[in-house]
C-alpha cells in the first residue's frame, strides 16, 4: 500500500500542473463534448507510458548499476526545481485557467488534438517514462504497485477533471485557487525529493 500510495501521489502531482492537455480536457468537460472518450484517451496514454517507464527502467538499471543512484539524484534535482517553479508561480502568477468556447468539434478531431497534446509533448516522456521510472526504483519488488498507483491517479484525475469541470470552473476561474494548488504541489515535490536523496545516500 505504501508503494501504491506513493505512486498515486507522485503521479497525481505530475498531472496537476496546468498545461495544454489539462486545459483541453477541462474545456471539453465544460462544453460537454466527448468527455468520456477524451478522458479515457489521456488516461490510457499515461498507463502505457507509465508501464513502459517502470518496467523498462529496471532492466536499464540492471545493465548499468551506477545509473540508478545518478538518476535518483537527477530526479531529486528535477523535483526541487519543479517545486521551486511552483512556489514562484504561486508568488507571481495572476492568471487563471479559462478555456474559451469554440465551435463544436467532431469526435475524430477532438481525439486527434488530444493525442497530439499527449504524445507530442516532450515533458510527458520525462514525467512518465524517465521520472516515474526512476522513482519506482525506490520500491524494489513493489514497482508494479507503484505503477498501478500512478495509473490510478491518472484515471482518477482525468475523469474527475472532465466530469467535474462544470463544478470546478467557478473555483479555478480565480487566480488564488491556482496559487494554493501551486504551493501544495511545491511542498509535495520537495518532500519526494528529500525521500529520493535519502535513498541515494
Amino acid at each position: 500500500m505504501i508503494a501504491f500510495a506513493s505512486g498515486f501521489g507522485v503521479g497525481l502531482t505530475l498531472i496537476l500542473a496546468i498545461g495544454a492537455q489539462n486545459a483541453f480536457v477541462l474545456r471539453q468537460g465544460i462544453r460537454g463534448e466527448h468527455v468520456a472518450a477524451i478522458c479515457l484517451t489521456c488516461a490510457l496514454s499515461d498507463a502505457i507510458l507509465i508501464t513502459f517507464g517502470v518496467a523498462g527502467f529496471r532492466v536499464l538499471t540492471d545493465m548499468a548499476a551506477w545509473l540508478e543512484p545518478v538518476l535518483l539524484v537527477g530526479g531529486a534535482a528535477f523535483l526541487l526545481a519543479y517545486g521551486a517553479r511552483s512556489f514562484y508561480s504561486a508568488a507571481t502568477s495572476s492568471s487563471a485557467l479559462s478555456p474559451s468556447g469554440e465551435i463544436r468539434t467532431s469526435l475524430p478531431a477532438a481525439l486527434g488534438v488530444c493525442l497530439a497534446l499527449t504524445w507530442l509533448n516532450p515533458h510527458v516522456y520525462l514525467d512518465t517514462v524517465v521520472f516515474l521510472g526512476a522513482v519506482s526504483t525506490g520500491f524494489p519488488g513493489r514497482e508494479a504497485a507503484f505503477a498501478l498507483g500512478a495509473i490510478t491517479a491518472s484515471f482518477t484525475f482525468f475523469f474527475a477533471l472532465g466530469y467535474g469541470a462544470i463544478l470546478l470552473r467557478p473555483v479555478f476561474a480565480r487566480p488564488s485557487a491556482w496559487r494554493v494548488l501551486d504551493v501544495a504541489i511545491g511542498l509535495l515535490m520537495w518532500a519526494i525529493a528529500a525521500k529520493l536523496l535519502a535513498g541515494a545516500i
